[in-house]
């Protein structure tokens, strides 16, 4: 029998059936939320010695429109303090439309929660910085975020809920 693996993308497999590609597409971005605050203004823009302290906090939450159509959402907030002063406070919610198909079902999972929000975040990033330029501070550029091991450590905190409830 002839070998087939010369055979263009999506050709017919053997039953006659155009194999489905995997595919991941963005149909959309969106800024759902964006909120920015900087209560101590216009005394907290004056210049200090050293670095203020940045708190950063990253979540993904994922909702599905159709069977194929995602709704994923990359929440970022930050705030900056010196002492008890609060500098800023900023909170994105940056949102993408996903259509997924042609993958298997146990890697949907790590598509939305680390693919996804991959795709997302050179865009929130910007957005962050310049709100905090546009309120009088330096642009805050947000370090890369492993979204494979936030996916990986969130896995893990549900096992061992799980493991806890099942115990008591």
């Amino acid at each position: 029998m002839a070998s087939n693996e010369n055979a263009p993308t999506g050709a017919a497999n053997g039953n006659g059936n155009a194999a489905q590609q995997p595919s991941l597409n963005v149909l959309a971005q969106y800024v759902k939320d964006l909120s920015f605050e900087s209560p101590g203004a216009p005394n907290s823009l004056r210049g200090r010695d050293k670095a203020p302290g940045i708190a950063i906090n990253v979540n993904v939450n994922a909702n599905p429109l159709s069977d194929k159509q995602f709704d994923v959402n990359l929440t970022l907030n930050a705030k900056a303090s010196f002492d008890q002063e609060v500098l800023f406070n900023v909170e994105l919610v940056y949102g993408g439309v996903f259509n997924i198909s042609g993958f298997p079902q146990e890697h949907m999972l790590p598509i939305l929660f680390i693919e996804c929000p991959r795709l997302l975040f050179p865009f929130a990033r910007q957005i962050i910085a310049e709100a905090t330029r546009n309120g009088g501070f330096p642009p805050l550029m947000l370090d890369p975020i492993d979204f494979a091991q936030m996916f990986q450590q969130k896995l893990a905190e549900d096992q061992a809920a799980a493991s806890k409830v099942q115990v008591s």
